[in-house]
């Protein structure tokens, strides 16, 4: 089954071609870099730059899979979690396509999407999946840690309270006048400085599987303040170990929650997916995480790491193939919680 992907959960327009569920055909994301002039996404641009780049993205998509518009089985798009005008424009589109195509679309969910990312190059591989899983899903908007008792079946165990993971990472950027998105940023100065030169707390949740940046966050600013550090200046030593503790101080969090959860619910797998999982820091230390319980860790390549299409395809072939639609009327939704009742889809 060939499925076309469509996603614009944010600020990525993003369009692919899967076959069976796991096998990429064709990948395709335009980022949107005019937000980071305002050092952040800004949701009316960012719909109306969906708008104009998903004719294109689509195209290529098709083109780079050699696949025509007649050979797609069905559409798959993200229904939800979102910023409202991005999901509407990708939506929109999608359902105009299926319309026209008089193919079925599902609506998907974009956090178990992601999930289903960092599986699809084992199963593509033709590896089993064991379950149950512990799944870390830690992007912009989302920080959550949940038990997979089996395929399709969610339960969360804990997620941020205030800032998400990748969100943290921007506005300290912000803050301290790097470039955007400042995941990425981060990241690649980090190797410049010492990680452990800038004492920075570690939050602790009464809820044991819950994370908190928000202190975190007002730390790095306490300390950008009272060294007088200027924004924009990436190569003072001061700032290059600053961003290199507060990366530091956001993989700790991350890791000794998923390790506590480990511990409380035995299981069979690790699994890692969201855009912060490109994070070398955070991917060697769940590699160790992993090892230390002798699990096999589900962490995808990159490209299926942050926001795309690919894994909004995967995931929707499952649905299509069981002979799901959904209908014209349906509108997207964006507050999904996963875990709570709803169809994982």
């Amino acid at each position: 089954m060939l499925v076309l992907g469509v996603e614009t959960s944010c600020d990525e327009s993003a369009a692919a071609i899967v076959a069976d569920g796991a096998d990429v055909r064709s990948n395709v994301v335009a980022s949107q870099l005019e937000h980071a002039a305002y050092g952040g996404v800004v949701p009316e641009l960012a719909a109306r730059k969906h708008i104009e780049a998903l004719p294109w993205v689509v195209g290529a998509a098709l083109s780079d899979a050699g696949v025509s518009w007649q050979e797609i089985d069905g559409i798959a798009v993200t229904r939800g979690p979102g910023l409202v005008g991005a999901l509407l424009s990708g939506w929109c589109y999608a359902r105009g396509l299926a319309r026209a195509l008089e193919c079925p679309h599902v609506g998907i969910h974009h956090l178990a999407a992601h999930v289903h990312g960092a599986l699809m190059p084992h199963l593509a591989a033709g590896e089993d999946v064991v379950y149950p899983l512990l799944a870390l899903v830690v992007s912009g908007g989302h920080t959550s840690l949940y038990r997979l008792p089996a395929l399709r079946q969610f339960a969360l165990l804990g997620e941020t309270r205030d800032d998400a993971a990748g969100e943290a990472f921007d506005k300290v950027a912000a803050l301290l006048g790097l470039d955007y998105p400042g995941g990425p940023v981060i990241d690649r100065l980090s190797d410049r400085g010492d990680p452990e030169a800038v004492p920075l707390p570690r939050a602790k949740m009464s809820g044991p599987f819950d994370f908190s940046f928000s202190g975190l966050k007002t730390a790095v600013r306490r300390q950008a303040l009272s060294n007088r550090l200027r924004p924009g200046e990436p190569d003072d030593p001061r700032v290059l170990d600053l961003v290199a503790s507060f990366q530091a101080a956001v993989v700790d969090m991350l890791a000794d929650t998923t390790a506590a959860a480990l511990r409380a619910h035995p299981v069979r797998g690790l699994l890692v997916a969201g855009g912060v999982a490109a994070n070398r820091a955070l991917r060697t230390r769940m590699q160790s995480l992993a090892d230390e319980h002798g699990l096999p860790l589900y962490l995808a390549p990159i490209d299926l790491s942050t926001d795309n299409a690919a894994m909004v395809a995967g995931w929707g072939e499952g649905r299509l193939r069981a002979g799901g639609a959904d209908p014209f009327d349906l509108s997207v939704v964006a507050t999904w919680p996963l875990g709570s009742g709803e169809a994982p889809f």
